[in-house]
Formats: C-alpha cells, structure tokens, sequence
C-alpha cells in the first residue's frame, strides 16, 4: 500500500500562530493546532520593564513567540493527525505582514540582547505598529518631488506600515539600537531562516513593503535626502537574496526537527505573506478575483497579466502573489478589530448578558438583531478608519467616524453601521482597481469572519459582486501547506498544486438588487463623509496630535 504524504503549513497571525497537517495528494486537512503567543501585542509597556511606557501607535511583538508556535503548535497539530512525523515531506509558513524583526547578523533578535532588553526599537514591529508615520510622510513628499519611478508602483504612496518608515523611524529616535541592527527583517523571511539556518528574502515582501522594483531598491542618493545617516539602509541592513514563490529556501535543520518533531532535511519553502498565500488555498489566482483576507484587518490581493498605475494601493509586484502574473495588493487596517473594539467598549451590559443567557457571543446576538433591521433604518454612516487608513488614502493618522447618531441611537445600529463602514472600504478599493483598468469581476473571502452570514451579504450587497467562500477556515495556512508542496516537488508549480489542493464555494452570495440599490444612496454618503475627511480636512491629524503631545513619552530619554 503506498504511503500518503503530507505538508505542515504555519500561520504566524497577530495574536496567534497555526500549524496545519495537509494531505498533498487532495488538501485533505487533517488537524491543526493553534498556539497563542506569551506576550501577545505590546501596546503600553515593554514585558518586565513596566517603567518604560510606549508612545501612541505602538504595536510591538516578541519574536521568541513565534518559535514557540514551532515547537508547540507544530508537533500538536501533528499528533492531532495521528501520523507519522516521518511522511511529513514538506513544511510551508506564511506572516502577517510588514513584521520587522531588528537582528545582529546570526538572526539574533535585539531585544533578545541584555543591553536592549529596555529598548522599544529593538522589538519586533508588527504590521498595525503606525507611529513612523511622520517618516512615511517625507518619504512620500521627497519621492513625489524628486519624481521617482517606483512610487507610482505605489499607487502614490509608501505606508507607514512598511520596512523604510519603520526603519527611518528607530535612526532618528534610537540610534543606538539603529546602528546595532546587522539585518532589518520581515518576520516572513526571519521565520523560515530559524527553520533553515539560511535567510533569503522572499520577493513578495522585498516588493510590497521593501520598494523594490525592476530588481532594484531606492537609490543612495534618495535615502541620504531623506537623512544623511540613511545612506546605506538597503546595503548595509535589508539587501540579501531574493528567491521567487514556491521555491525551496532551504532544508529543515537539526535544531528545528528538535522543536518541531519533522524530520531533517525536508525542504522548507520560501516566506510568503499571509494574505497572499490564501489566493492559493482559494484556488484564485487567475485575473479579476479579489481575494479578501477578513480578520483582525483585511488585506485584498488580485492578480493581472498588465502592470497599471492604481491609486493607493500597497503596490504591484511582478510574481509577487503568483509567478508570471502581476500582484496587486491594497489593504483596510481595521475590520474585525473594529467589530472587537466596539464590543468590548460600546455595548450595554443586558446585551452582553443576553448573549451569556443564549449562550452565543456578542458578536453573534448583535448581528442577528442587526439583521433585522431594513437597509438605512438606523440612519448612520460610519467611517472604517478606526486603525488609520491603508487603502486608498494610506494614512494611519485618520480615525473613526459615526455620523447620524440622536439620543435614540442603539449598540445594534452601531454595530450595524460599522460592518456596512467595513464594506464600504472594500467597494472603495474595487472600484478604484475597476477605474485604473484592473477589472474586479468576484470578490472571494477568507478568514474568520466568514461565518458572519449578515456580513457577507452586506459585502455581496454594497460591493454588488458575487461573493465566494474559501472552503477552509483556516486558508492562510492551507495556502502555506499548498506552497510547501510545490517545494517539495510535488506539483510542479503553486497554481497546478493549488487547483489539486485549494478551493471555494463560488457565488455562496450574490447581491439583491433592491438592497443594491438602497446601499447604493448609502454609499454616497460614505464617499462624501471619506472624502471630507480624508482629503484636505487635517482635524483628525491634529486631534492625533494633540493626544500625543498629552501623553507622549521622552524617547529620546529613553534611548540613553
């Protein structure tokens, strides 16, 4: 009898890291194993160092967390599956994404290091870290007057999110910790060299949130503008190997076979990002379908055979999704944090205790009393900017907005309002793809929040697409699985495996053409409301300002 074959894909998410045992020959998924990280996002206080308080717009990780989903999530999720680690021939991991691990030159974490140990900047940036955006600001104004080429890539500008805001940032707050830093690095990419002992960088992250484009990053000449001690940022901290997707980065070593359980020596593929692996686990690579990651934020990926100019989004790479096709990104930085933040803070306790009695969560009891509701009743608009803006504005200085509430305003109709925000932004970005001549014909959805059935008709309704389901509920890791099984030989290329591998239910829902019409007055308003303020009104970057000159530490003080 032959003997099955199986990948372990890795999920490395903001809160948490998952490893999934997958069966090469159908993507029959077997078991999974979930591990929550120890320190979780770092948001006040720096772990046992109570007396240094971060500034606003911190979000900081521990990157000794994500080993520990190697060597607890993995061999779990293994024995969960009950098979033998020796059938195991491939291994696939997939981050959230721009993660910034700060290292020396063997991979060593900086805040691992006792003498900065009591240092924010020599922590891991997780992507929602947004307090390098006055540096995203200059490098956006000086590229748009020096005309640079790559910045149209760009849709116009460079995220506060990214590799050189991020990096810019810790040289003029910390430059000690700057110049103690060998290699910048994408947790995607640090990841896999803790499994392999060998650092390549993938091209997905080096062109969506490094800036390199036509093989190459922004020149000396642009960085020692923006500060002279920028100059050598790409030689001396982020340029390295790139490899393309699906490739093989190297074999798994001894140390890592010790905390995992898998055997050494089984290939270990390239990094990936995760919502971009979840076009493979969707089986959507071809052109004109938007694939939208929904968690804690969302990220929309898409592939097309032309290269266009499309206005905020988080850029085009050339095989930066799928080899031989051009990947768009664009991206909402809040979603199911926003549902998460409204819950925890804004509703009344006989609703939460509602819930208890129904033995449901709040989310659930809010969206069926949501569901009752006929389209506009509540007569609010809202603005999806409580975690800043990514696309199409990308600016994380905006914040969120509820317009329409009266003293007969309820938790239900904001919450209501809220999810429809969400989906706003979404039609948001499909229709500035559609005007720069990248068609968007099927939205398809991954993540946690596809369970939400209100929700994904409000997004079938207010987007008018068709809307497709992943069939995983875990396609972030099943997308790395797939991948893992392209390195390992198995198929010869990641669409081939993903056809064998991934899938969707398509069309799950469709808009009504009555609740089209209704969201479509709706979605005027938002477009005023997103306009007014997100183009020219600057009273929600001054309000951000003057939350941080109240409370902002001395970071200069700290620094010493």
């Amino acid at each position: 009898m032959t003997t099955s074959r199986y990948v372990v894909g890795i999920d490395f998410g903001t809160l948490s890291g998952r490893a999934l045992v997958v069966r090469v020959s159908d993507g029959q998924e077997l078991a999974f194993a979930d591990h929550v990280y120890r320190h979780g996002v770092i948001t006040e206080a720096l772990p046992g160092v109570a007396d240094v308080r971060l500034p606003p717009d911190y979000a900081l990780q521990v990157p000794e967390d994500y080993v520990d989903v190697l060597r607890f999530a993995v061999p779990e999720a293994v024995a969960a599956a009950g098979i033998d680690p020796a059938d195991v021939i491939g291994v696939g991991t997939d981050f959230t994404a721009c993660t910034m691990v700060p290292t020396r030159v063997d991979g060593t974490p900086l805040c691992q290091l006792a003498e900065f140990a009591d240092r924010p900047h020599a922590y891991a940036k997780l992507w929602r870290h947004h307090a390098a955006q006055p540096q995203a600001d200059r490098i956006n104004t000086l590229a748009a007057v020096r005309g640079e080429t790559w910045l149209p890539r760009y849709g116009g500008f460079i995220s506060s999110e990214w590799e050189f805001a991020k990096g810019l940032q810790i040289l003029e707050e910390d430059p000690q910790v700057y110049a103690a830093i060998d290699r910048w690095v994408e947790g995607a990419d640090w990841i896999v060299w803790q499994l392999t002992g060998t650092y390549v960088r993938n091209v997905s992250t080096a062109g969506y949130k490094a800036i390199r484009q036509d093989g190459a990053y922004p020149s000396r000449d642009f960085l020692a503008a923006l500060n002279p001690d920028f100059v050598d940022f790409v030689a001396d901290k982020i340029e390295q190997p790139i490899a393309a997707l699906g490739a093989s980065a190297g074999h798994l070593t001894a140390q890592a076979s010790a905390w995992t359980g898998l055997p050494a020596g089984i290939p270990v593929a390239v990094g990936n990002i995760d919502a971009h692996v979840t076009v493979a686990a969707a089986d959507a690579a071809e052109p004109g379908r938007l694939v939208a990651i929904m968690g804690t934020s969302t990220c929309h990926v898409m592939n097309a055979r032309e290269v266009r100019d499309v206005p905020g989004m988080c850029g085009v790479v050339d095989g930066g999704i799928t080899m031989g096709l051009w990947g768009y990104e664009a991206g909402q930085s809040g979603v199911g944090d926003i549902f998460a933040w409204f819950t925890k803070s804004s509703v009344p306790e006989p609703y939460t205790r509602e819930a208890q009695q129904r033995g449901i969560s709040v989310h659930e009891h809010l969206s069926e009393l949501a569901a009752q509701q006929e389209i506009g009743q509540h007569g609010l608009v809202a603005l999806d900017w409580h975690s800043g803006n990514r696309s199409v504005l990308v600016d994380h200085h905006l914040s969120g907005v509820i317009v329409g509430q009266s003293l007969d305003t309820t938790c239900v109709d904001q919450y209501r309002a809220l999810l429809e925000a969400t989906a706003y932004g979404t039609r948001m970005i499909v229709e500035t793809f559609n005007r720069a001549g990248v068609p968007v014909e099927e939205l398809v959805v991954a993540g946690g929040l596809i369970k939400n059935r209100l929700l994904m008709q409000i997004y079938a309704d207010i987007t008018g697409l068709p809307l497709s389901c992943v069939t995983s509920a875990q396609g972030p890791a099943l997308g790395a699985a797939i991948h893992a099984a392209t390195a390992a030989g198995i198929y010869p290329d990641v669409p081939t495996a993903s056809a064998q591998m991934g899938g969707r239910t398509r069309s799950a829902f469709l808009p009504i053409p009555e609740n089209v019409e209704r969201y479509n007055a709706l979605y005027a308003e938002y477009v005023a409301l997103h306009d007014w303020f997100g183009r020219g009104n600057p009273m929600m970057r001054r309000l951000r300002a003057i939350r941080a000159a109240a409370g902002q530490p001395d970071m200069a003080r700290i620094a010493q």
